[in-house]
């Protein structure tokens, strides 16, 4: 009997319980929050944001897989022209997948700035060149 007091007293001495699982339980759930609940909700703003600025002349891609022109944009939808035979078929704005027009300008935009860095350094360049 005596053996059995001092094996639970042991047990609450060295933390046991839920007091010691504790620190272990806020570490997993911190990991589950920077590794998939941010960049989930990341990704879904960057979504909401991509079906927000949509405007006429964009050319997308819909999560099926039909390519077009915007042609029209309405609250919750938005208006396709598929073709040269002017098919026009109307989607809801969450079932777009890219808008190519908005990809093909940040690359660009992404481009002259890497130019512009290449430029600037190499003007570094030249005028340490120069000191010396």
């Amino acid at each position: 009997m005596l053996y059995f007091l001092a094996d639970a007293a042991s047990d609450q001495a060295s933390g046991g319980g839920l007091l010691g699982m504790l620190p272990m339980l806020l570490i997993m759930v911190g990991v589950f929050y920077f590794m998939l609940i941010r960049p989930e909700n990341k990704r879904k703003k960057e979504a909401e944001q991509l079906r927000s600025n949509i405007k006429n002349g964009d050319k997308i891609t819909t999560i099926g897989g039909v390519m077009g022109t915007v042609v029209d944009v309405k609250g919750d939808s938005f208006v396709v022209e598929t073709s040269a035979d002017q098919v026009r078929i109307e989607f809801a704005k969450w079932a777009l997948s890219t808008n190519d027009t908005a990809a093909e300008a940040a690359k660009e935009e992404a481009k002259k700035k890497q130019e512009e860095k290449a430029k600037a350094k190499a003007a570094k360049k030249a005028a340490k060149a120069e000191k010396k």
